[in-house]
Protein backbone atom coordinates (compact mmCIF):
# COMPACT_ATOMS: atom_id res chain seq x y z
CA UNK A 1 0.00 0.00 0.00
CA UNK A 2 1.12 3.10 -0.75
CA UNK A 3 1.95 5.99 1.48
CA UNK A 4 1.06 9.36 0.07
CA UNK A 5 1.54 12.73 2.36
CA UNK A 6 -1.11 15.61 1.94
CA UNK A 7 -0.04 19.12 1.27
CA UNK A 8 -2.70 21.49 0.54
CA UNK A 9 -2.39 24.60 0.28
CA UNK A 10 -4.03 28.20 0.73
CA UNK A 11 -2.40 31.30 0.11
CA UNK A 12 0.66 29.90 -0.74
CA UNK A 13 1.09 28.27 3.21
CA UNK A 14 1.00 24.76 3.93
CA UNK A 15 -2.60 24.08 6.13
CA UNK A 16 -5.28 21.63 7.52
CA UNK A 17 -8.81 21.93 7.49
CA UNK A 18 -11.58 20.26 9.63
CA UNK A 19 -14.49 18.55 7.60
CA UNK A 20 -13.52 20.80 4.54
CA UNK A 21 -14.08 23.57 6.41
CA UNK A 22 -12.14 27.01 5.46
CA UNK A 23 -12.81 28.61 8.45
CA UNK A 24 -11.08 26.15 10.93
CA UNK A 25 -8.26 26.41 8.99
CA UNK A 26 -4.66 25.63 10.65
CA UNK A 27 -1.41 27.16 8.79
CA UNK A 28 1.17 24.40 9.67
CA UNK A 29 4.16 25.56 7.56
CA UNK A 30 4.47 28.67 5.55
CA UNK A 31 6.98 27.08 3.50
CA UNK A 32 5.54 23.60 0.84
CA UNK A 33 8.69 23.02 -0.30
CA UNK A 34 10.16 22.50 2.84
CA UNK A 35 7.54 20.13 3.64
CA UNK A 36 7.60 18.04 0.24
CA UNK A 37 11.65 18.08 1.26
CA UNK A 38 10.92 16.44 4.51
CA UNK A 39 8.87 13.86 3.24
CA UNK A 40 10.87 12.79 0.44
CA UNK A 41 13.95 13.08 2.82
CA UNK A 42 12.25 9.51 5.29
CA UNK A 43 11.78 7.86 1.51
CA UNK A 44 8.35 8.85 0.88
CA UNK A 45 7.71 8.95 -2.73
CA UNK A 46 4.27 10.39 -3.36
CA UNK A 47 2.15 13.67 -2.50
CA UNK A 48 -1.12 14.38 -2.54
CA UNK A 49 -1.29 18.46 -3.38
CA UNK A 50 -4.59 20.17 -3.10
CA UNK A 51 -5.06 23.38 -4.11
CA UNK A 52 -7.78 24.80 -1.86
CA UNK A 53 -7.96 28.25 -3.12
CA UNK A 54 -8.47 26.54 -6.26
CA UNK A 55 -10.99 24.05 -5.43
CA UNK A 56 -12.73 27.62 -3.75
CA UNK A 57 -12.17 29.84 -7.09
CA UNK A 58 -13.14 26.91 -9.44
CA UNK A 59 -9.98 27.10 -11.65
CA UNK A 60 -6.06 26.29 -10.76
CA UNK A 61 -4.38 28.88 -8.72
CA UNK A 62 -0.99 27.50 -6.80
CA UNK A 63 0.50 25.69 -10.00
CA UNK A 64 3.38 27.69 -9.19
CA UNK A 65 4.00 25.58 -5.58
CA UNK A 66 3.47 22.45 -7.77
CA UNK A 67 5.76 23.16 -10.06
CA UNK A 68 8.55 24.21 -7.52
CA UNK A 69 7.81 21.18 -5.89
CA UNK A 70 7.55 18.84 -8.90
CA UNK A 71 11.07 20.36 -10.11
CA UNK A 72 13.17 20.63 -6.88
CA UNK A 73 11.94 16.97 -5.47
CA UNK A 74 11.64 13.37 -6.69
CA UNK A 75 8.38 13.12 -5.79
CA UNK A 76 5.28 11.34 -7.56
CA UNK A 77 2.84 14.63 -7.41
CA UNK A 78 -1.13 14.06 -7.85
CA UNK A 79 -2.79 17.34 -8.02
CA UNK A 80 -6.49 18.45 -7.23
CA UNK A 81 -8.44 21.68 -6.73
CA UNK A 82 -10.14 23.65 -9.08
CA UNK A 83 -9.17 21.91 -12.12
CA UNK A 84 -12.49 22.26 -14.06
CA UNK A 85 -10.95 23.17 -18.17
CA UNK A 86 -8.75 22.01 -20.16
CA UNK A 87 -6.32 25.02 -19.81
CA UNK A 88 -6.53 23.94 -16.09
CA UNK A 89 -5.28 20.54 -16.93
CA UNK A 90 -2.43 21.77 -19.29
CA UNK A 91 -1.53 23.78 -16.48
CA UNK A 92 -1.48 21.26 -14.03
CA UNK A 93 0.56 18.45 -16.57
CA UNK A 94 2.90 21.42 -17.65
CA UNK A 95 3.92 22.19 -13.87
CA UNK A 96 4.95 18.67 -13.03
CA UNK A 97 2.03 16.70 -12.29
CA UNK A 98 1.89 13.23 -12.47
CA UNK A 99 -1.64 12.60 -11.62
CA UNK A 100 -4.35 14.33 -11.49
CA UNK A 101 -7.69 14.40 -9.58
CA UNK A 102 -11.01 15.52 -10.53
CA UNK A 103 -13.65 15.41 -8.42
CA UNK A 104 -16.83 18.67 -9.08
CA UNK A 105 -16.13 17.88 -12.48
CA UNK A 106 -17.25 14.54 -12.73
CA UNK A 107 -20.36 15.42 -11.31
CA UNK A 108 -20.91 18.49 -12.96
CA UNK A 109 -18.86 18.00 -16.50
CA UNK A 110 -19.14 14.30 -16.97
CA UNK A 111 -18.31 15.03 -20.80
CA UNK A 112 -15.30 17.06 -20.09
CA UNK A 113 -13.89 14.73 -17.09
CA UNK A 114 -14.15 11.52 -19.71
CA UNK A 115 -12.64 13.11 -22.83
CA UNK A 116 -9.57 13.50 -20.19
CA UNK A 117 -9.23 10.16 -19.13
CA UNK A 118 -9.65 9.03 -22.63
CA UNK A 119 -6.78 11.95 -23.72
CA UNK A 120 -4.54 11.02 -20.70
CA UNK A 121 -5.39 7.86 -19.74
CA UNK A 122 -6.17 6.18 -16.27
CA UNK A 123 -2.81 5.98 -15.07
CA UNK A 124 -2.74 9.77 -15.13
CA UNK A 125 -6.86 10.69 -14.17
CA UNK A 126 -7.89 9.88 -10.92
CA UNK A 127 -11.49 9.87 -9.37
CA UNK A 128 -12.14 12.11 -6.77
CA UNK A 129 -15.35 10.69 -4.86
CA UNK A 130 -15.76 12.11 -1.76
CA UNK A 131 -18.41 11.64 0.48
CA UNK A 132 -20.99 13.04 3.17
CA UNK A 133 -23.10 10.14 4.10
CA UNK A 134 -22.80 8.34 1.04
CA UNK A 135 -23.47 11.42 -0.81
CA UNK A 136 -20.69 12.88 -3.25
CA UNK A 137 -19.68 16.15 -1.97
CA UNK A 138 -18.51 18.97 -4.77
CA UNK A 139 -16.97 22.61 -5.67
CA UNK A 140 -14.52 22.22 -2.28
CA UNK A 141 -17.22 20.08 0.17
CA UNK A 142 -19.57 23.67 0.21
CA UNK A 143 -21.90 21.87 -1.87
CA UNK A 144 -23.94 18.62 -1.77
CA UNK A 145 -24.77 17.06 -4.86
CA UNK A 146 -27.76 14.47 -5.74
CA UNK A 147 -25.00 11.51 -7.25
CA UNK A 148 -24.56 8.39 -4.69
CA UNK A 149 -21.17 7.25 -4.05
CA UNK A 150 -21.53 3.58 -4.93
CA UNK A 151 -23.15 4.11 -8.45
CA UNK A 152 -20.89 7.00 -8.72
CA UNK A 153 -17.67 5.35 -8.24
CA UNK A 154 -19.10 1.92 -10.21
CA UNK A 155 -20.35 4.29 -13.50
CA UNK A 156 -16.49 6.02 -13.87
CA UNK A 157 -15.05 2.15 -13.77
CA UNK A 158 -17.53 1.40 -16.37
CA UNK A 159 -15.98 3.93 -18.65
CA UNK A 160 -12.52 2.60 -17.01
CA UNK A 161 -11.62 4.72 -14.46
CA UNK A 162 -8.74 3.05 -12.52
CA UNK A 163 -7.37 5.24 -9.45
CA UNK A 164 -10.01 6.82 -7.00
CA UNK A 165 -9.55 8.52 -3.93
CA UNK A 166 -12.42 8.04 -1.07
CA UNK A 167 -12.93 10.94 1.77
CA UNK A 168 -15.46 10.82 4.31
CA UNK A 169 -15.98 13.98 4.65
CA UNK A 170 -17.29 13.38 8.21
CA UNK A 171 -14.17 12.22 8.92
CA UNK A 172 -11.35 14.32 7.34
CA UNK A 173 -9.73 16.15 9.72
CA UNK A 174 -11.07 14.57 13.25
CA UNK A 175 -8.25 12.16 13.60
CA UNK A 176 -10.85 9.36 14.45
CA UNK A 177 -10.29 6.84 12.47
CA UNK A 178 -10.86 6.39 8.78
CA UNK A 179 -14.31 4.82 7.14
CA UNK A 180 -13.33 1.13 7.22
CA UNK A 181 -16.46 0.01 6.41
CA UNK A 182 -17.03 2.71 4.05
CA UNK A 183 -14.04 1.30 1.79
CA UNK A 184 -14.83 -2.16 2.48
CA UNK A 185 -17.83 -1.91 0.57
CA UNK A 186 -16.93 0.01 -2.38
CA UNK A 187 -14.37 -2.67 -2.95
CA UNK A 188 -16.62 -5.38 -2.36
CA UNK A 189 -19.31 -3.31 -5.19
CA UNK A 190 -15.94 -3.02 -7.62
CA UNK A 191 -14.47 -6.01 -7.39
CA UNK A 192 -14.31 -7.87 -11.21
CA UNK A 193 -15.29 -11.44 -11.68
CA UNK A 194 -12.78 -13.33 -13.92
CA UNK A 195 -14.12 -16.75 -15.48
CA UNK A 196 -11.37 -18.81 -16.72
CA UNK A 197 -11.80 -22.55 -17.74
CA UNK A 198 -9.24 -25.22 -17.06
CA UNK A 199 -9.43 -29.01 -16.74
CA UNK A 200 -10.30 -28.74 -13.48
CA UNK A 201 -13.39 -27.06 -14.56
CA UNK A 202 -14.68 -23.61 -14.31
CA UNK A 203 -12.87 -20.79 -11.90
CA UNK A 204 -14.30 -17.60 -10.88
CA UNK A 205 -11.60 -15.43 -9.47
CA UNK A 206 -12.32 -12.46 -7.47
CA UNK A 207 -10.10 -9.40 -9.04
CA UNK A 208 -9.93 -6.14 -7.53
CA UNK A 209 -11.90 -3.50 -9.86
CA UNK A 210 -10.29 -0.23 -8.85
CA UNK A 211 -6.97 0.96 -6.98
CA UNK A 212 -8.29 2.46 -4.25
CA UNK A 213 -6.80 5.32 -2.32
CA UNK A 214 -8.98 5.92 1.53
CA UNK A 215 -8.54 9.32 2.67
CA UNK A 216 -9.60 11.31 5.77
CA UNK A 217 -9.54 10.26 9.50
CA UNK A 218 -6.20 8.90 9.91
CA UNK A 219 -5.21 8.50 13.54
CA UNK A 220 -2.92 6.49 14.49
CA UNK A 221 -0.02 3.90 12.77
CA UNK A 222 -1.86 0.81 13.54
CA UNK A 223 -4.71 1.86 11.08
CA UNK A 224 -2.38 1.67 8.22
CA UNK A 225 -2.24 -2.41 8.29
CA UNK A 226 -5.33 -2.54 8.74
CA UNK A 227 -6.34 -0.25 5.12
CA UNK A 228 -3.80 -2.85 3.58
CA UNK A 229 -5.44 -5.67 4.58
CA UNK A 230 -8.81 -4.61 3.16
CA UNK A 231 -7.42 -3.94 -0.05
CA UNK A 232 -6.53 -0.35 -0.68
CA UNK A 233 -3.89 0.58 -2.72
CA UNK A 234 -2.61 4.02 -1.37
CA UNK A 235 -3.58 5.83 1.72
CA UNK A 236 -3.63 9.35 2.34
CA UNK A 237 -2.33 10.93 5.56
CA UNK A 238 -2.37 14.59 7.02
CA UNK A 239 -3.70 15.88 9.81
CA UNK A 240 -2.24 12.73 11.70
CA UNK A 241 1.56 13.82 10.47
CA UNK A 242 1.45 17.46 11.45
CA UNK A 243 -0.13 16.88 14.95
CA UNK A 244 2.77 14.19 15.56
CA UNK A 245 -0.17 11.07 15.69
CA UNK A 246 2.01 9.64 13.41
CA UNK A 247 5.69 9.54 13.00
CA UNK A 248 7.81 10.23 9.86
CA UNK A 249 10.14 7.52 11.14
CA UNK A 250 6.97 5.03 11.15
CA UNK A 251 6.08 5.68 7.89
CA UNK A 252 9.59 4.97 6.35
CA UNK A 253 9.87 1.70 8.49
CA UNK A 254 6.73 0.75 7.32
CA UNK A 255 7.85 1.62 3.19
CA UNK A 256 10.64 -0.54 3.88
CA UNK A 257 8.77 -3.45 5.34
CA UNK A 258 6.33 -3.58 2.47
Amino acid sequence: MRIIPAIDIIEGKCVRLSKGDYATKKVYNENPLEVAKMFEAHGISYLHLVDLDGAKSKHIVNHKILESIASKTNLKVDFGGGLKSDEDLHIAFESGANQITGGSIAVKDPLTFESWLLKYGNEQIILGADAQEEKVAISGWQEASSELLLPFISKYVAKGIQYVICTDISKDGMLEGPSFELYRKIIAETAAVETNTSSSGVIDTIKPGIKLIASGGISSFDELPKLATLGCEGVIIGKAIYENRISLKQLEEFIIAE
